[in-house]
């Protein structure tokens, strides 16, 4: 008894929502387009992030090309403490050597142009990140937007396998009191529809939660519990993963072209710690005026740091390990982009051929199956265990076929967000 009255509660809150398969049009802002998810997820939070890391990153080519700043400096020197300095006007008549003038440190070995090479190719690195992030990001919303139409889908044959166990029960038990059926066989008929309804509550769990990642994934202001996916499912394409280039396309995603970029960086720092070897040099001039001596006297300096016992190996070294490190970690970027491309396209070809063969064959026969069962079993040619049997197969064979579908549509958009992204941009 407890059983039963938990799922009359749990019928009667099932009931506040309108079934899937009649339900009324969704309310305005809950319904949510492929193209607006995938064009929301361009401009996500992770998306944004990658963008002022990049703008950061720009910002440091600008930092690194410039010259050292000349520096000007003003002296007073030669002031007698013993005598004085005289009197009269301060700058004209005082004895004190009075000088201004200005020092420029001249950069040598080149070490401007590699510094603003190495930020340069930071900064393509970043760029190149900025478009890996956002694949990412349309892989996952892509992903998230088929498995909440996939839930939309499962609640509608859930909602309409409970109806039909529901009516099933029903007819059992007038049966029953019209002594034409065995109370056992009226059991299992109401048993089959409390379970029925137990799954219609599962499902639309299932759909909330797709419903709430999809929206943590695009970050739109709508209501998770309404909100519904408007798109047909992609139609099947044989050709879609067939001749793919894979070691092209392997060097022209996003994360190889920063991992390339970094490796470019790395080697103009390299370039940059060893131009350190090279001591630059700083040029001085100063205009003196020292009454009584000389109203124009110049001073012409130059310094040079003397590099004596060190040759900058610590930063040499470092360099060339971040070099290394850099070159390494293009192997495993390539390495994990070539296993990800081989796994993407023969997901793509794999979900296909399994999906045609639901369609146009193993589906079809579960229904006729099925069909088959319940005219059977309307005029007594049946029993009820084989009918219940029959319903189980083509219920678990049509969720079979809803989840081939909606692999084949994760995979061949995740096939064609990888090597042809143009194919799902807005307005295509």
């Amino acid at each position: 008894m407890r059983i039963r009255s938990l799922l009359f509660v749990l019928g009667l809150l099932g009931g506040l929502q309108a079934p899937v398969h009649a339900q009324a049009p969704a309310p305005a802002g809950t319904t949510v387009t492929l193209e607006q998810a995938l064009q929301a997820a361009r401009g996500n939070l992770d998306v944004l992030l990658a963008r002022h890391a990049l703008s950061a990153a720009r910002a440091d080519v600008v930092s690194a090309d410039r010259a050292p700043f000349p520096t000007l400096s003003a002296k007073l020197s030669s002031i007698d403490l013993q005598n004085g300095i005289g009197a009269g006007n301060f700058i004209r008549d005082k004895r004190i050597d009075k000088a201004i003038g200005v020092d420029w440190t001249w950069e040598r070995g080149n070490k401007r142009a590699l510094r603003t090479l190495a930020a340069q190719r930071g900064a393509a690195a970043a760029q190149a990140d900025v478009e890996d992030i956002q694949t990412q990001q349309l892989l996952a919303v892509h992903a998230a937007f088929f498995d909440l139409l996939a839930a939309q889908e499962r609640q509608e044959q859930t909602s309409a396998i409970a109806h039909s166990a529901a009516q099933l029960a029903g007819t059992a038990a007038r049966r029953v009191r019209a002594g034409d059926l065995a109370a056992q066989d009226a059991a299992r008929t109401e048993i089959e529809s409390e379970r029925a309804q137990i799954d219609v509550q599962a499902v639309l769990l299932e759909r909330q939660r797709a419903a709430l990642t999809l929206l943590q994934l695009t970050g739109l202001a709508l209501d998770a519990g309404s909100l519904s996916a408007r798109a047909d499912w992609p139609p099947m394409d044989p050709t879609l993963s067939d001749a793919a280039n894979l070691a092209a396309l392997v060097e022209s995603r996003p994360d190889v072209r920063a991992a390339q970029a970094r490796i470019q960086a790395a080697q103009a720092a390299r370039d940059n710690a060893a131009a350190q070897q090279h001591a630059d040099v700083t040029w001085g001039v100063s205009y003196d005026h020292f009454p009584g001596t000389s109203n124009r006297l110049v001073e012409l300096r130059l310094q040079v740091p003397l590099q004596w016992g060190y040759h900058y190996q610590g930063e040499i070294a470092r360099a060339e390990a971040e070099l290394s490190q850099a070159q390494d970690a293009l192997e495993k970027t390539r390495l994990v982009a070539s296993s990800e491309m081989q796994r993407l396209q023969r997901e793509a070809q794999s979900t296909a051929q399994r999906t045609r063969r639901y369609e146009s064959d193993i589906l079809p026969r579960a229904r006729q199956v099925a069909d088959s069962a319940e005219l059977a079993y309307s005029k007594g040619a049946l029993s009820l265990i084989d009918l219940l049997d029959a319903r189980r197969t083509l219920r678990a064979t049509q969720l079979d076929a809803l989840g081939a579908r909606t692999d084949y549509a994760k995979a061949a958009g995740a096939w064609q967000l990888r090597t042809r992204p143009e194919a799902l941009a807005p307005n295509h």
